[in-house]
């Protein structure tokens, strides 16, 4: 595939600059006026309360995180469906972005680096997500994640994780760490890979991803001036506990199954 010139690409100066007047208001509504009303609906007093089988914290969750996807030019598609209850999600890992495909079609807590935690605004907002924070490189931190995970699935809760353990680039998929399958081993629930593809066939991997050196908060402002593209999360068919010889075959198995939904990647 030949790469356009990013002005080629997003459509040129202009349309990039339109692109920010009409969203950088809309991003400011969607912060400022529907999340609040968010936190409200995931009070104490609600969580107990069920919308068609789900919390209306989670309805509420799940719809915001859609909407700033749109709003970010994602068209939503969902393919597949993902399991009820208890299951470990594992997808390949593009970009931030990657967390709000996930939680815009369910509910689940994520292990996330513990840096995110002191980012300004979004670091709250994981913590409120149910997200188990790790420091990197730290056995004991690890250890404490693994035991977090299993209590939650033991309770019947959703958890989804990025066994890559970074961002590559969006141009391939990297090797899946299987430690962290452990978690789903010993609760003795499913595990379902999720592929997410962004462009057409793919071909926006690339330009959703991190590019060499970009911080986060250049990665959110250069993404809300692209154009419109689709973005597809595919929930694959799932790993069932007992249905294989432990957690480095699941994890060879869950890439395996990632990667040949993907295909080439761009």
């Amino acid at each position: 595939m030949t790469s356009l010139p990013a002005s080629a690409a997003s459509g040129g100066t202009s349309a990039r600059a339109l692109r920010y007047v009409v969203r950088v208001p809309m991003l400011l509504w969607h912060m400022c006026v529907h999340l609040p009303v968010v936190l409200l609906l995931g009070m104490p007093a609600l969580a107990g309360r069920r919308w068609t089988g789900e919390a209306p914290g989670h309805r509420a969750i799940r719809w915001w995180q859609g909407g700033l996807m749109w709003i970010f030019g994602f068209r939503l598609r969902r393919l597949g469906t993902p399991l009820p209850g208890a299951v470990l999600f594992v997808a390949n890992h593009v970009s931030w972005i990657d967390i709000s495909a996930l939680h815009s079609q369910r509910m689940m807590g994520f292990v996330a680096k513990r840096e995110i935690a002191g980012w300004p605004l979004v670091g709250w907002l994981a913590g409120r997500g149910e997200t188990i924070f790790h420091q990197r490189g730290s056995q004991e931190s690890l250890g404490g994640v693994l035991q977090e995970m299993v209590a939650r699935l033991r309770s019947g809760r959703g958890v989804g994780v990025f066994p890559e353990g970074r961002t590559r680039g969006g141009d391939h998929v990297g090797p899946f760490h299987a430690r962290i399958f452990l978690a789903a081993v010993e609760a003795n629930v499913a595990v379902q890979p999720v592929a997410l593809r962004y462009g057409v066939d793919g071909a926006a991997q690339s330009t959703v991803a991190f590019g060499e050196r970009e911080s986060f908060f250049a990665n959110i402002l250069r993404l809300l001036g692209e154009p419109v593209r689709p973005a597809e999360v595919v929930f694959l068919e799932p790993i069932l506990p007992g249905n294989t010889e432990g957690r480095r075959r699941i994890a060879d198995v869950s890439r395996e199954r990632i990667v040949a939904e993907l295909g080439p990647v761009g």
